[in-house]
Order: C-alpha cells, then structure tokens, then sequence
C-alpha cells in the first residue's frame, strides 16, 4: 500500500509505481500500428526478437516473442521499414518504455498485403489452387525452359545450376521483365508463348529477393490465370524461402529460390550415372542367373537325353542278351526233345517189327498179303509169304494144328 509522508502526500515503491506507469499505458493506448525501421536486432537462442524502432526524431525498444516471430513469412533485417502491431506498456524490472509486437509487416504493404488475401481468397474458391489440378514434373526433361528478366541475377543462378547438375539438357530463355509496371501482362503473354511453341517439358518462372513492391507482379491475376492455362508444368522460384507470392499457389510445384528451382526440375547427372550402374549392376545379376538356372535345365535335359552311340551299345547288350536267352532257351527245348525223342526211338524199337524179325520171328500172310496169326484162318495147300529179318520165302500149306503144349 502507498505510504504518506509527514506532508499527507502517498509514498510510492518503484514497483507500485511501475505498475501503475504500465497500466496506464496498457488502457491509454491499446494495440496499435507504429511505423519505423527496424535497428539493433537481436534474434536471442530462446526465438525473441529484441530490436529498436526508430525514425528521425525517436526510437523506441520493441520484443517480439518466439510465438509471435515464428509466424513471420519474410525475414525481419537491419534497416528494414517496417509497421508493428503492438501493445504500448513498461518493462517493470528495469522500467523500460517498450513495444510488445504481436505481428509486423513492411512499411507500405499493408494495403498490398489486402489485396493479395482478397485475389488468393478469389482465385482458391475458383480452384486454381486445388492439388488435383497441379501437373506433374517430367523425372527426366529433353529440354527446360527458363521465363525471367536477362538481367537476372536469378537467370545466372538457375544457368550455373542447371549446368552444374547435368550440361546435357538444353535450355531456352523466355525473356520478360519481371519487375515494374505491365509485367505482370508481359510474364503472362510469355507464358503463353512458350507454352503454344511447346519446346520444353518443364517451365521455371524465376525472380531474385525484393521487397513486396518489387516482387507483385508475382501476385496479379494474369500470372497466375497464365501459369494455369499453360500447356507445359511450370515451378515458380521467386524471392527467398519466406517470400510467397499467388504465382507460388498457382504453380505446380513452388521452389523456395531460384536456385532450388533450378535443382526441382535438373536430375543430377551424378545421380543419373549411379542409378544406370545400379540398373547395370541389376540386370547383369539377373542375365546371370537366368543362364545359371538355363545350364542347370540344359544339364538336366543332358541328362535324359541318350547318345546315339551308347544307345546303340546299349541295344547290341541286349541284342546279345536276349540272343544268348534264346539259345540257352532252345537248347534247353532242344535237349528236351532229344530226350523224349530217344524215348520215342525206344519205343517203336519195341514196336518194329524189324526188331522182332531180327531177334528170329518171322511174318506170315496169306495170298491177300493179310497178316496170319490163327492158324485156323490157312487152307491147307494156300500160299503164303513169310517174311524174315533178310529176305522173304514162298510156301505152301500142308498142314495145320495147334500149338503144341509145354
């Protein structure tokens, strides 16, 4: 609590009078835009920004929380005119009159910055921003295409990327300012151009840093209404990383610099060549294999597979073998026969009646050559034959009888 001196009048801490000083500016003079040039920036580790505003009559401490910066879509930089959105108040530990940012532009872009919201608002609801219409990129272009002013520092940078990173693609420039008044119409009918005259697989439509006045041709209608209508994919590099115009959001693929465009669209020729001998590498382990696996087939075909030769060998073995069955069948067959021939023989041996003439006995027939074997049969005075082992006799019956009994 405030104390009173001897004379009534309250007695204030340096806090308590901090504190009052802050208040009061905090209700006397809520955010507010200050217009000044940004001097003395210290971006700290912890991602505050602490800088001066200043003009030529006063200059006033300002901070910028890490929260607030990292929304920043361009690069605060010493000497830079800019308007803060701020809150007026007092630092109370050491009682320092400063500016609490809350959100900053560059000086003279505050009605820029509105029309920029108002065309992009525009032309997304139109759906030339929708990622289904953006083109795809050409993996490996004949020829590029570069639209951007001859006096270009970016034109040098894209060339010395483009060279560096594979020489063996041919590239046509497309000059145009790309700055000042009628560029926009001018980038536009050039985009046109190259797109009718069809020469390239790719476009870069490509600009160096500037403030938001240098860089709006970038963010007209006709340009993006041209990079849409264009027959050939285009990449828009432009400015820095935290430069973003409406050509960006028309493009079909954004590079945050010329250079980066340069090497969006170049396959390194380094690259080509090492992915070539991967591929190289591949199919020759691939050609390997499949004749490694064609001799394994070839081997298991040989091995079915007879030569004519060793056939014919092998049919002259069972030639043999099957004659040498055949024989030892016949003969065998044969053996058999002569046994039950001889069987046969001795059996009609038994039988012949040679045999039984040669051991004494005789044969008789009467005159009709009949075999006699009952004496009862012959007529006394009949003829008959008898037959001997050797030669024959011619007889007549006398007489006749039976035979005698032993």
């Amino acid at each position: 609590m405030p104390q009173e001196n001897g004379a009534g009048a309250p007695v204030l801490s340096v806090a308590e009078l901090a504190r009052d000083v802050r208040e009061l500016l905090e209700r006397r003079y809520p955010l507010l835009w200050v217009a000044g040039e940004i001097s003395g920036l210290r971006p700290a580790s912890s991602g505050h920004l602490y800088f001066v505003l200043k003009d030529a009559q006063a200059q006033v401490d300002c901070v910028m929380f890490r929260g607030r910066a990292a929304h920043l879509e361009w690069e605060p930089r010493e000497g830079l005119r800019v308007e803060a959105h701020a809150l007026v108040t007092l630092y109370e530990p050491r009682g320092r009159f400063q500016l609490n940012v809350e959100s900053m532009r560059r000086a003279g872009v505050g009605e820029l910055y509105e029309r920029f919201l108002k065309l992009k608002v525009k032309l997304e609801r139109e759906g030339l921003f929708a990622p289904e219409a953006k083109r795809p990129l050409p993996e490996h272009p004949r020829r590029i295409g570069v639209v951007t002013s001859l006096q270009a520092a970016a034109l040098r940078d894209v060339l010395t990327t483009l060279a560096r990173r594979n020489p063996s693609i041919p590239v046509i420039v497309y000059p145009v300012p790309v700055q000042g008044e009628g560029a926009a119409d001018r980038i536009a009918r050039m985009l046109a151009r190259a797109s009718e005259r069809a020469e390239c697989d790719v476009l870069l439509l490509v600009r160096g840093g500037g403030s938001i006045e240098d860089l709006w041709a970038f963010n007209e209608e006709p340009v993006a209404r041209a990079i849409r209508a264009c027959g050939i994919p285009v990449v828009v590099g432009v400015g820095h990383e935290t430069d973003t115009t409406i050509a960006d959001f028309a493009a079909d693929r954004r590079a945050p610099t010329p250079t980066a465009a340069a090497e969006l669209v170049s396959p390194a020729r380094a690259e080509l060549l090492g992915r070539v001998l991967q591929l190289a590498a591949r199919a020759s382990r691939e050609a390997r294999r499949r004749i490694e696996y064609a001799i394994q087939s070839v081997d298991a075909l040989a091995r079915r597979i007879v030569h004519p030769a060793a056939r014919l060998r092998a049919s002259r073995q069972l030639l043999g073998q099957l004659a040498a069955r055949l024989c030892a069948a016949m003969g065998r067959r044969f053996d058999g026969c002569a046994a039950r021939l001889a069987l046969a023989r001795a059996g009609l041996q038994g039988l012949d009646p040679g045999a039984v003439l040669a051991r004494g006995y005789s044969i008789t027939r009467d005159e009709a050559g009949v075999v006699l074997r009952d004496a009862a049969r012959i007529r006394e005075g009949e003829k008959l034959t008898t037959t001997l082992a050797k030669g024959w006799i011619e007889s007549q019956a006398v007489r006749k009888g039976p035979l005698p009994n032993h």
